[in-house]
């Protein structure tokens, strides 16, 4: 789904229930927009006959079918109980606020927490060695299974295709070792 940055993709959505992506020109469904929604596609979701906006609406619709469908509930029961308790409260109007502010605050920690990680791990030898064992497997892998490591054609482009075809040849070089050591 490309998408120009900073437009919005206008989904309709018709009395049938059917959702079509305007930019697309294709009927979608709900869980073509919770897709979007985790690439960071920011769709707009409109009544076909009325025009009315009723985004909050379809996404209030997709969190319900994740809690329900996937088994795992993301939304506690005391937690729900509590933002029901809120609506008509006299601090409603400061809830969006504090919870939008809260889910970006979380982001920002789980960012600095990857971020953290992957810089431990890029200082830890074990984990070096792991990833030049993974990148041995890998081309271990494409040499029997031509066509594997397709999706890793950017990769090469950095550089790493030199590495893998050093690997291709040393696996080679110990096949070739084993078949004469296999007749001997």
């Amino acid at each position: 789904m490309s998408q120009a940055k900073g437009e919005t993709v206008i989904i309709k959505k018709y009395a049938n229930r059917r959702l079509y992506n305007t930019q697309s020109s294709s009927y979608i469904t709900l869980d073509h927009l919770a897709k979007m929604t985790r690439e960071g596609v920011d769709f707009k979701v409109l009544d076909a006959k009325t025009g009315a906006e009723i985004t909050h609406q379809i996404l209030t619709q997709i969190i319900m079918e994740e809690e329900s469908v996937s088994g795992e509930q993301m939304l506690p029961v005391n937690f729900l109980r509590q933002l029901i308790g809120m609506y008509g409260n006299s601090m409603q109007s400061l809830v969006p606020h504090y919870l939008e502010a809260s889910m970006d605050q979380f982001r920002a920690n789980q960012s600095k927490l990857r971020e953290a990680f992957e810089a431990s791990l890029g200082a830890n030898p074990l984990a070096k060695l792991a990833q030049q064992n993974l990148a041995m497997f890998k081309a271990a892998a494409s040499a029997f299974v031509p066509g594997l490591n397709q999706e890793d054609k950017p990769a090469k482009a950095k550089g790493e295709g030199d590495e893998l075809a050093a690997l291709r040849a040393q696996m080679a070089e110990m096949q070739a070792k084993l078949d004469k050591l296999g007749k001997d």
